[in-house]
């Protein structure tokens, strides 16, 4: 039987001049805000919900700018200006110290925050992120993100094309339907193409690799919980985003890491049946004193 696909509530928060969409899966708890990763969108965490975080938090996913349903501006795209709009988002909802999380580079945002605004971060969770980069990083992400500029002929050949994708080992259910669903839009004419706009990901990537990280991993002083995901993510033989020494690299830079490794990959870490685990894994981090 496929699980359930949480019904959160959908709202537009007009700041800095945009107009950014969030998903608002209501629960119980304080709040925790989470952020996608590259070229992704807000639905990547309905899986987690589904599988009871929101049981152990007030579950909140934003499209960040550039992607999903969020306006997409053509420059501005630093992270100075993705944290800008994280703390106007927190001002509007009235959200003055709360939990941050992201998965991949929503999990650099949520560690920018945590660096740059540490009077807003109560506690960090970061989902397969690293700030190590492989000098050839644009090349290895050139493939996935060659989609971004494709119009596919209809959400049936987009689905069908996901549902083949090797790192979801043959795994398909209404969750992650739902998740692709959210990532294309209906041209006018007919097919659909990736919400995420092409060129705002290509600048996300360049800016977000100039940034100093090590001095903002310096300036982190809220817990943080790294979570790294041991599947490859690919092909049969595949390594894993965050191979284990680089998650153990990130935390021992940290005032107040821990890390934990999981079952999955990049993706289904977040969807069954892998999504129960991570969910308890998250809402015990989130309970600790």
């Amino acid at each position: 039987m496929d699980p359930k696909v949480p019904s959160g509530s959908t709202r537009f928060i007009e700041v800095n001049g945009l107009r950014l969409h969030l998903v608002d899966h209501g629960g119980s708890g304080k709040p925790l805000l989470l952020f996608h990763g590259l070229s992704g969108n807000a639905h990547l965490f309905d899986g987690l919900v589904g599988a009871g975080l929101a049981r152990a938090a007030r579950v909140l996913a934003l499209d960040l700018r550039g992607r999903g349903l969020s306006d997409k501006p053509d420059r501005g795209y630093r992270m100075a200006d993705h944290a800008a709009d994280v703390l106007a988002v927190m001002d509007t909802l009235g959200l003055e110290r709360i939990a941050l999380g992201g998965h991949s580079f929503g999990g650099l945002l949520a560690l920018y925050l945590g660096a740059t605004a540490p009077e807003r971060v109560d506690r960090l969770v970061i989902l397969d992120a690293s700030t190590s980069f492989d000098p050839e990083v644009r090349e290895l992400i050139r493939p996935s993100l060659a989609r971004l500029d494709t119009i596919i002929p209809s959400w049936e050949a987009y689905r069908d094309a996901m549902r083949r994708q090797p790192f979801l080992e043959g795994r398909w259910d209404a969750v992650l339907e739902g998740y692709y669903r959210a990532e294309v839009e209906t041209l006018p004419r007919g097919g659909v193409r990736p919400r995420a706009d092409a060129a705002a990901v290509w600048q996300v990537t360049d800016l977000v690799l100039g940034e100093p990280w090590d001095r903002h991993l310096a300036q982190v002083v809220a817990p943080v919980l790294v979570i790294n995901a041991l599947g490859g993510y690919g092909p049969p033989g595949s390594p894993p985003v965050l191979p284990q020494e680089l998650a153990l690299e990130l935390v021992a830079v940290l005032v107040r890491g821990s890390q934990l490794a999981l079952e999955g990959n990049h993706i289904t870490m977040l969807f069954e049946p892998h999504a129960p685990v991570t969910a308890a894994v998250i809402a015990s981090f989130l309970a600790a004193d």
